[in-house]
């Protein structure tokens, strides 16, 4: 989106999950939309660039396919960072508010070059579509026997409406423990796929927390977190691993 107005590829962005959303321009300005949705002017389909007139309205309905769009504005928009970044963090509510109804988003008028075609979008999936997703087991598989990980890997997991940036809850089969012991907190990446004592896993994204005290039984490739984020409730997905679980044994490490 930054590259369709002449941005610097890390001037701030309005993230919109879903729809639909109205705005209206109170000056002229040039703005790009990509990801899962299309702007309407007057009724009309917008390209992915567009310019509005003081007094245009723009809309973005909810995607057919696909979760989040983001809103670029040609000179970037006038929003204060938190601790250098100028995202909200849902989970620990730190950073710029979420917008409301009635929020005014001033334009900054920072210096743009020029434009770039930002290409094609990748193909987004739909509610009902099935998609395999690649993972690698771990670091907690151990936790969980031969059975329930073959389960966890060959059944398909549905994506339910109790999602949001912090994570993907998934419904299927429960997977269930025999150990109904919990871990110490500790750090996840993006991705992690956790297993609450409900036996319905939760995938991780941006705003995802420490563990919880419940085992990660895997993490999903980053080459796939942008698709993850894509995905609508509805979606069907299946966890591929690239191997099997194999534990680190620091002990049986060479370091002669």
């Amino acid at each position: 989106a930054n590259r369709a107005v002449g941005n610097p590829a890390g001037e701030a962005a309005l993230e919109i999950t879903l729809g639909p959303v109205r705005l209206r321009a109170e000056v002229a300005m040039t703005l790009a939309l990509t990801g899962a949705a299309t702007a309407r002017v007057g009724g009309r389909a917008q390209p992915v660039t567009f310019a509005l007139d003081a007094g245009d309205e723009v809309t973005i309905d909810p995607p057919a396919r696909g979760m989040r769009s983001y809103l670029a504005i040609r000179g970037g928009f006038d929003v204060a960072p938190v601790l250098g970044s100028c995202a909200t963090d849902s989970l620990a509510q730190i950073g710029p508010a979420p917008l409301m109804a009635g929020d005014v988003l001033a334009p900054a008028g920072r210096a743009a070059g020029a434009v770039t075609d930002p290409g094609p979008g990748p193909d987004l999936p739909q509610a009902g579509a099935v998609l395999t997703l690649p993972v690698t087991l771990g670091p907690r598989t151990d936790w969980f026997d031969d059975a329930t990980v073959q389960r966890f890997l060959a059944q398909e997991w549905t994506v339910t409406p109790q999602s949001s940036r912090v994570g993907i809850r998934l419904s299927g089969e429960a997977l269930a423990r025999e150990d109904a012991r919990e871990l110490p907190s500790e750090g996840t990446a993006t991705g992690a796929i956790q297993v609450p004592h409900s036996g319905q896993p939760v995938l991780f994204l941006a705003d995802h927390p420490l563990t919880g005290g419940y085992p990660v039984i895997a993490t999903l490739h980053p080459a796939a977190l942008d698709l993850a984020g894509q995905l609508p409730p509805g979606t069907r997905i299946r966890f591929a691993a690239d191997a099997p679980f194999a534990d680190i044994d620091p002990e049986a490490s060479d370091v002669s």
